[in-house]
């Protein structure tokens, strides 16, 4: 199963919404998320090993050893990869 999230990427002032797999551990879901925004965005953004996942609204770092499921991320959840 999978949920559609919404993800604000602040260094191309640009959201996308993208599929994330609800069983995955973040840090899975982060690799998926960070090749999915190089792609889209043509190569304008380029994660490195410091690339995150945040809260949108609280700014609070995700800790990517649990899952999307564990963290209660559901269809509409708002977070910025940074």
């Amino acid at each position: 199963m999978k949920i559609l999230v919404e993800i604000f990427v602040p260094v191309l002032a640009v959201t996308m919404e993208v599929y994330i797999p609800v069983q995955s551990p973040v840090y899975e879901a982060l690799e998926l998320l960070k090749k999915a925004v190089t792609e889209l965005s043509d190569g304008e953004f380029i994660a490195d090993a410091a690339t995150t996942l945040c809260y949108r609204e609280s700014g609070d770092i995700i800790n990517i050893n649990q899952s999307v499921q564990e963290l209660e991320l559901q269809n509409g959840s708002c977070l910025m990869l940074i």
